[in-house]
């Protein structure tokens, strides 16, 4: 399989390129620079695999939640490869692409993810490993810090710029379920493409027209769960 993935979800930027197996990939930390930045991200990945768009399988992107602009970025990018070259898109949920850098880069299997969504809210999801991929184990939600869904037994580890904004309030209210915390972890492309091939595989794509953002915003969430695992 040959598949190209994007995200522009937060203030980092970033494509990868898979490639049976193997995986290229460039990241920027560039605040308000995606436009600017991801299409010749794609270009160069593909030049240095010797490939040509026509050649690719799948496009995946980040689908949010995150940025408002930079979720429609994202899209436009996929659904623009997807219809001239006439192939399936795989949207990844912003939060799991969160929590599978965290597993690749600190060795992270239970993830509190949390994103800042601004107006004093963390976009806010639990991840869990299954063979080395990070699958949700909660609803995606908009809340106010102290309204998110808290683990009540087990050890998680944190990340996401949520965490970063507002450890002040996040670290008390998760208690004995934070393990510890990483700081300064974003959605990075080369999991969100370790992640598309999974649900690839699980017959998860979807045609240009249905790739679109998830935004959570105006969503009901609840202060508390039950979850245990």
């Amino acid at each position: 399989m040959r598949l190209i993935a994007v995200d522009t979800a937060t203030e980092a930027c970033s494509a990868a390129l898979w490639q049976d197996g193997e995986v290229l990939a460039r990241f920027a930390l560039a605040p308000r620079e995606h436009t600017r930045l991801i299409l010749p991200m794609i270009d160069a990945l593909l030049a240095e695999a010797g490939m040509q768009r026509q050649q690719l399988d799948v496009v995946a992107f980040g689908r949010g939640p995150g940025s408002f602009t930079g979720l429609r970025i994202a899209a436009g990018i996929a659904q623009g490869l997807a219809l001239a070259h006439d192939l399936p898109v795989v949207p990844v949920s912003s939060l799991v692409a969160l929590a599978q850098t965290a597993a690749r880069e600190h060795g992270c299997e239970r993830v509190m993810a949390a994103i800042d969504a601004r107006m004093q809210e963390v976009y806010w999801c639990l991840c869990q490993a299954k063979d080395g991929l990070m699958r949700a184990v909660s609803e995606e939600m908009v809340a106010a810090p102290e309204a998110v869904e808290i683990p009540l037994r087990n050890e998680w580890d944190a990340a996401g710029s949520g965490w970063d904004t507002f450890a002040d309030v996040l670290v008390p209210f998760a208690g004995e379920a934070l393990r510890r915390r990483y700081s300064g972890v974003l959605p990075h492309a080369a999991d969100i493409a370790r992640l598309a091939v999974r649900d690839h595989a699980n017959g998860l794509a979807v045609d240009a027209a249905q790739a679109l953002p998830v935004y959570l915003r105006n969503q009901v969430v609840s202060k508390r769960s039950s979850i245990s695992s």
